[in-house]
């Protein structure tokens, strides 16, 4: 059987690592706790656990903690989480069940990372990560922020899942990351294009929109992004055109998405949010039932089921409603309710119908 260190990087995380090594600890064989910089009870909690704790004295990069938390790991395989990460008890059996058959031969593992969730606590926003690597192969932690592990060889793609408990911890500033970019260009920093991608985020989350599309414009002109970034850029970018009441940019923006791939469920989406806006509703309508007949999602990427399941139904409600072709408006009001049976529009549609 192979051994699993567990390394994570912490920093004033007494309200959710408890839950975190709780729900993994039966799989590891060592726990390495890197501290970079903790003042509340994130050391005494990560006694309970390890004797591993090491300090870090924190230098605005991600990678480099992390690369720190990986190098003093001594088993034959890394897993790395964050502490508002846990494992489901079904996804820590899984895990446990792979530990017990893991091949030498492989040198890494992807899992699922449930991301986002909707009321009832089902994922709706999904993407795999690469979260156990063969300690031997040395693979090396990216970025200051956003960080990714670059990993080569035999990876093999599990049904394992690990949660993200993003409402539980509140205690990141706000401000952290977008002021981590912004150093690092005053320092005269060229941007790699992943840096270009998520500097433009942080920019349309504070509101920054015209400064936002001007990075965006910038990664995209690199050529050199991830296609999954490239068109999700392209999306932000529209979301920034429409805060700023430039309808036309805003289309234009979409349309630019399809340079990359097909059109996905979520750009069948926008464009039928976009004709609503307009009044439309014929037009939305189709590209509504574009949204529920482009069912292909497993692209590698993000994955977001709410656009191929109850949002283009409770959409269509209202385009059919406004199109006065009642008996279509309460039929997708129901399917939509067969995905989320408690969702308020849904329920105050079907007592108008009533």
């Amino acid at each position: 059987m192979q051994t699993i260190s567990l390394c994570m990087i912490v920093k004033n995380e007494e309200e959710v690592l408890e839950q975190c090594l709780s729900s993994v600890k039966e799989a590891c064989d060592e726990i390495i706790i890197v501290d970079t910089g903790s003042t509340d009870k994130t050391k005494e909690i990560a006694s309970k656990f390890t004797d591993r704790i090491i300090d870090f004295k924190w230098v605005d990069d991600f990678s480099a903690a992390r690369n720190f938390a990986f190098s003093h790991a001594t088993m034959d395989f890394i897993l790395w989480l964050d502490a508002d990460d846990t494992l489901k008890k079904e996804d820590l059996d899984k895990l446990k069940a792979l530990k017990s058959n893991l091949d030498p031969a492989i040198d890494a593992v992807s899992m699922f990372y449930h991301y986002g969730f909707d009321e009832k606590g089902n994922p709706n926003f999904i993407f795999r990560r690469n979260r156990l690597v063969k300690r031997l192969n040395q693979f090396k932690w990216h970025g200051p922020i956003h960080e990714y592990l670059e990993v080569s060889g035999n990876i093999v793609q599990s049904d394992i899942a690990v949660t993200h408990n993003r409402d539980m911890k509140q205690n990141i500033p706000s401000h952290r990351n977008i002021t981590i970019y912004e150093n690092r260009l005053k320092k005269g920093e060229v941007f790699t294009p992943r840096d270009l991608y998520y500097y433009s985020n942080e920019l349309r989350d504070h509101q920054k929109y015209r400064k936002a599309i001007r990075y965006y414009d910038k990664f995209l002109g690199t050529k050199k992004g991830w296609v999954e970034d490239e068109i999700k850029a392209c999306y932000s970018k529209a979301e920034c055109y429409q805060a700023l009441g430039e309808k036309d940019n805003e289309l234009n923006s979409l349309l630019q998405s399809l340079k990359f791939d097909w059109p996905r469920p979520e750009f069948c989406c926008k464009m039928g949010d976009f004709f609503m806006e307009k009044r439309e509703f014929e037009t939305a309508a189709k590209w509504f039932h574009s949204a529920l007949e482009n069912q292909k999602t497993d692209t590698g990427g993000f994955q977001n089921p709410d656009y191929t399941t109850w949002y283009p139904h409770l959409q269509l409600c209202v385009c059919y409603w406004e199109i006065r072709d009642l008996e279509k408006s309460c039929e997708h009001n129901e399917k939509a309710g067969e995905f989320r049976p408690d969702h308020p529009s849904v329920l105050s549609n079907r007592t108008l119908f009533h």
